[in-house]
């Protein structure tokens, strides 16, 4: 079973927002006292987290759908509704974030690095939210919107100070067991490091990590054995130290040969990589060593006598070692060390992006009308943030929501602009893009239908009537009332009395 996985395809949700609540207060002797439905709670968000305890991306591959909670609905008495949980996914140090289309969002170096993924849906208005002077007793309420879904594609990138690297079995493993706590699976057979292992190295005052790279091939920056996979982890680093086997039981191998293949394989990589920040410097120009491990053989031995000035005509530190019997370590975490302190002093400071605010230009119109073919016809589609969420709002199946839509979408002249695209009477309008667009038959007079509601749309004549009436004007109705009655009463009976209800043919209509 896999233990270490360093690129992953995450697909996240965000929590939706709750709907709003359409609700009138009552009240003793005053049944229909205002609307008082609450607003919806807004959706959580999906947030990447640099975590200092993480250190593989395995959780994502056997989960890769995340979804965070979403928010609760409003209610009656102003209740308003819950706040989903935003829902914090750890990733490890060096992590870079890409779209689905291979886009670099985010590069998370640092501890407490954060990064939302994705956005929570707004929660929808409740009816008191909804209430104005035109408007008194709206009869709707806004839907909570969607949250955001995107998938994205985790890419691990080691953050060490130095890298090992060098052939299979060329003692990587063995090398950084013995300088640091780091306690890698060491094997007599290749590709034994599947994954890359970190340690912690303290020499005198110099601390740094070390990180244990698997073995590379010929061809490894083409795909071939376990490099192309795991090259990407050197990126990050200051120094390269380059681990040669001098007691290879190969008998076309030696050091130099191994030195420059491993060379050739790492400028070809360098090659393919997209431009860095001028903070980092190019991979082939950083600072490296050349050590000859296994010494500590006859072989080993008289090997490295064979290529050492050879090797020392490169300009580099070459240092005899043996991770077995611990030969020249303190020498080489010493030079390490100084490397390493000279790399981060030539670092520049770190400064904080400015933050940039463009404003929206006075004449914008926040959409578009685009003339498009839909269905074999000519179709008109309205783009833009405020349409398009208006419409993921919108209760369809209430008259009154889909009027205040109409309201909202007259306002921001949504249908000046539909007759300037040619829009007549019956044309396909779409509102929203791709197939989770609204489709409807545009008719420039069509009402929402709220105006055959009682008065205003969004009015109740009921809550308008504060009128009292007068112990005097009681009286003078119930008088009428009472007069009205008698008089029917004796039109009734003198139709009795004439035998109408009993002859039909002396009634009037027959006469």
């Amino acid at each position: 079973m896999a233990t270490f996985v360093d690129r992953v395809e995450l697909q996240v949700a965000a929590g939706s927002g709750g709907h709003g609540a359409a609700s009138i207060r009552r009240e003793k002797f005053k049944p229909l006292a205002g609307p008082d439905g609450a607003n919806g709670g807004r959706g959580g968000d999906v947030i990447l987290e640099v975590d200092a305890s993480t250190t593989t991306l395995l959780s994502y591959h056997h989960k890769p759908h995340q979804k965070a909670t979403s928010g609760g609905f409003g209610k009656g008495d102003l209740r308003h509704g819950a706040y989903g949980e935003d829902l914090v996914l750890s990733v490890p140090d060096g992590t870079v974030v890409m779209a689905s289309d291979g886009t670099v969002l985010i590069d998370m170096v640092g501890i407490g690095t954060r990064f939302t993924a994705a956005r929570g849906g707004t929660g929808g208005l409740g009816n008191a939210a909804l209430a104005s002077t035109q408007r008194k007793a709206p009869g709707f309420a806004l839907l909570g919107e969607p949250g955001e879904e995107r998938t994205l594609v985790l890419e691990l990138k080691t953050v060490a100070d130095v890298a090992l690297v060098g052939f299979p079995s060329a003692g990587k493993s063995s090398l950084i067991a013995a300088m640091s706590a780091a306690r890698p699976k060491i094997a007599d057979y290749p590709f034994t490091t599947l994954v890359p292992n970190l340690g912690v190295v303290e020499a005198g005052d110099f601390r740094y990590t070390v990180a244990d790279v698997p073995g590379l091939i010929p061809g490894a920056s083409q795909g071939k054995g376990l490099g192309l996979d795991f090259l990407r982890h050197i990126e990050r680093c200051h120094v390269l130290v380059h681990v040669l086997d001098a007691a290879a039981l190969e008998s076309d191998r030696d050091p130099f040969t191994d030195l420059e293949t491993i060379e050739n394989e790492l400028a070809t990589y360098a090659a393919g990589l997209d431009e860095e920040a001028e903070t980092r410097v190019p991979l082939m120009d950083r600072p490296s060593v050349i050590v000859l491990n296994k010494t500590d053989l006859p072989d080993g031995t008289e090997m490295a006598d064979m290529v050492r000035e050879r090797l020392a005509e490169r300009d580099v530190p070459v240092l005899d070692v043996s991770a077995l019997s611990h030969k020249g370590l303190r020498d080489l975490s010493f030079v390490l060390g100084e490397l390493v302190e000279q790399a981060r002093a030539q670092l520049p400071e770190p400064t904080v992006a400015p933050i940039v605010i463009t404003p929206r230009a006075v004449d914008a119109k926040g959409f578009r009308v685009v003339k498009e073919e839909f269905e074999g016809s000519t179709a008109f589609r309205v783009e833009g943030d405020k349409p398009e969420r208006w419409v993921r709002q919108t209760d369809f199946t209430n008259d009154e929501a889909v009027g205040y839509l109409a309201d909202r979408l007259a306002k921001i002249g949504a249908e000046d602009e539909l007759f300037k695209a040619g829009a007549v009477s019956g044309s396909t309008v779409l509102i929203g893009p791709g197939n989770d667009a609204v489709v409807f038959d545009w008719e420039p007079t069509m009402v929402g239908g709220a105006e055959l509601l009682m008065g205003r749309r969004g009015t109740d004549k009921r809550l308008e009537d504060n009128h009292r009436a007068t112990r005097e004007e009681k009286r003078e109705d119930q008088r009428a009332r009472t007069d009205a009655r008698m008089k029917r009463i004796a039109a009734m009976d003198a139709e009795r009395r004439a035998g109408h209800w009993a002859d039909p043919s002396k009634d009037e209509g027959n006469a």
